[in-house]
């Protein structure tokens, strides 16, 4: 018996059957977001449905886990994006691995690189490190500072400056402190790994009170009447 032939295209639907079992929140909606920021652009049939090929099922699981376990903005990733298809000479291939500069595992980095690699100046970085949004230890910064340096920037372009973001800070000291509890059990086990153990499950609960945190500002912000994802669930 021969084996069934790849499919060429795939349906908003079996996209979601996809990589629902990796990413459980994904939707119709977030898909249909995704390709209204640009990041995504699935072709279309003679009558208005997305086709998705296997590369942009590869690109959206790309955005996806970037977002869930690297915490990057959108304009971040889609950057990241362009860059890589420049390289590939423009072609659609799947992107590779996030760049060194946008990985929050890897080495520490200096005043300088992180200046480099965010391009903000020292007068901005002193101001963020003044409100408690940049922290170092000793002369150097943790690889996911990029990050969250270039959302903040990112930020600053809706007027948003970084004494409005205490807040942000506030809350993300109280989640710590929540983290560190859960957490204070396993690190006080006698056992080899225990130390280990308590990381791992301290970043599985980080990433689930970021999903927690992401669900609750989007439905109180369709509350408000901005629902930027739009209405409805149509796979057109």
């Amino acid at each position: 018996m021969s084996a069934e032939p790849a499919r060429a295209y795939f349906g908003i639907g079996d996209v979601i059957a996809q990589l629902r079992p990796e990413f459980p929140d994904v939707s119709v909606s977030k898909i249909r977001f995704l390709e209204s920021e640009g990041l995504i652009q699935p072709a279309r049939s003679p009558s208005g449905y997305r086709k998705f090929a296997v590369a942009d099922v590869e690109r959206l699981r790309y955005i996806l886990t970037a977002q869930r376990d690297q915490y990057l903005p959108l304009r971040v990733i889609k950057n990241h994006l362009e860059a890589g298809e420049e390289q590939d000479g423009g072609q659609a291939a799947g992107p590779g691995p996030l760049g060194a500069a946008q990985q929050p595992a890897g080495r520490a980095l200096t005043r300088r690189e992180l200046l480099d690699q965010t391009g903000i100046g020292e007068a901005q970085l002193t101001e963020l490190e003044t409100f408690g949004l940049v922290r170092r230890t000793g002369r150097q910064y943790a690889p996911g500072t990029v990050a969250a340096v270039q959302a903040i920037a990112a930020l600053a372009a809706y007027g948003v400056q970084a004494r409005h973001l205490r807040v942000v800070r506030a809350a993300a000291e109280r989640e710590t402190e929540l983290i560190e509890q859960v957490v204070a059990p396993i690190l006080r086990q006698r056992s080899p790994g225990a130390r280990d153990r308590a990381g791992t499950a301290a970043r599985e609960i980080a990433s689930l009170a970021l999903q927690v945190h992401a669900a609750l500002v989007e439905m109180t912000l369709a509350d408000a009447g901005f629902d930027a994802q739009g209405p409805g669930t149509s796979d057109r």
